[in-house]
């Protein structure tokens, strides 16, 4: 098969889809990978290393999108990506559909067949694509939280650990899972005082197995939530559903009560955000104020660290793409029913019923999609 790999594209975005090393392994299996130039470049990687993996480098993403029967990427593709994609070409990338309905109509109109990273699953339920963005997500949300708290970046002044003889920050974390549980390790090694909340029993008692009590764990009420999000110092948004848009948990009278110069930190924003203030920011101007409170709402929040999330994701990544190829997508879709959930559009169809359902798409069933 033909593999491409173009630069990524998106706002301030230097991850890249396959690295030479995944690129070699691409070639090993007899495929022919083709990359535009410099697209290695975030990662530090030189258009000569591809080279000397195996890989054809070409000039435009143009060419890439051309030859190429399956398009490797890591974001979504923006809108004059999308123009590129035609019939029967493979997209594997991230997608978050639910919130974007402008992308699922040129998706659909494509008639290419689209796998989202974030919806395919792994034998134990988990999300394994997501799970390594959702970790680097959520360690670099504290990072951003303690640097937005602080007094020229409009937070409260405050340092996230306090020192002997004055009190830490009061940091909410909203989900206790994957992003939830890796901020929690950040904000219990800088000191700050942290309070989680979830509605799942089973994801609390796995926290407080993992933290003890250097935690506070707390089941998730519409009273409880009020409460500490009213009470806190910086707020983690790390809720999801997946596939679908987030709930909005924090309402905008929330906001209006909390405290002058606190900080919300929205990891859930690439799936429509979990605050009813949050809109989509860019590493390039990644905040903005509501009734005083900061908001931090950077929608590819690991593509600020690209060495560490490139080589993340490629090792989940790798397998399904090599899947891909080897077999051709319908058989690899047919024969692999958790690579099969990642399938979110099909020959015009959406094969995903949380966007269907989202967006207002009749929803055809992957494998019923895939033999029409």
């Amino acid at each position: 098969m033909q593999i491409g790999v173009p630069k990524e594209i998106k706002n301030h975005e230097y991850r890249v889809g396959l690295t030479p090393t995944s690129v070699r392994e691409m070639v090993k299996h007899g495929h022919r990978v083709v990359v535009e130039t410099d697209a290695g470049i975030g990662i530090k990687r030189s258009d000569e290393e591809y080279r000397n993996s195996g890989a054809e480098i070409v000039d435009t993403a143009a060419e890439v999108f051309e030859r190429a029967e399956m398009i490797v990427k890591v974001k979504e593709p923006q809108a004059v990506e999308r123009a590129m994609m035609r019939e029967g070409q493979i997209l594997y990338t991230y997608l978050h559909l639910a919130p974007d309905p402008d992308q699922t109509r040129d998706l659909v109109g494509s008639g290419a067949t689209c796998i989202a990273y974030e919806t395919v699953t792994s034998p134990l339920g988990g999300l394994p694509l997501l799970a390594p963005m959702s970790k680097v997500a959520g360690r670099m949300s504290i990072q951003a939280g303690a640097y937005c708290l602080e007094h020229p970046h409009g937070g409260l002044g405050m340092l996230l650990g306090g020192v002997p003889g004055v009190d830490p920050a009061k940091v909410v974390v909203l989900g206790a899972g994957v992003v939830g549980t890796h901020a929690t390790h950040i904000a219990v090694g800088m000191g700050a005082d942290v309070w989680v909340l979830d509605n799942n029993s089973d994801a609390l008692d796995r926290h407080w197995q993992m933290f003890r009590r250097s935690t506070n764990t707390v089941f998730s009420t519409a009273d409880t939530l009020e409460q500490h999000v009213l009470g806190a110092d910086l707020v983690i948004g790390g809720v999801l559903v997946p596939g679908a848009e987030a709930p909005k948990l924090v309402t905008r009278e929330m906001v209006a009560n909390m405290k002058p110069g606190s900080v919300i930190v929205d990891v859930a924003i690439d799936q429509g955000g979990c605050c009813e203030t949050s809109r989509p920011t860019t590493h390039a101007e990644p905040t903005y104020t509501v009734n005083d409170v900061v908001h931090y709402c950077v929608a590819n929040m690991p593509g600020g660290v690209p060495r560490t999330s490139t080589f993340a994701l490629n090792n989940v990544t790798l397998p399904f793409a090599l899947e891909l190829a080897d077999l051709g997508a319908r058989e690899a879709l047919m024969s692999n029913p958790h690579l099969r959930n990642g399938l979110n559009v099909h020959a015009g169809k959406v094969t995903y019923k949380p966007v269907a359902e989202e967006l207002g798409y009749d929803y055809v069933p992957a494998d019923e999609a895939l033999f029409q």
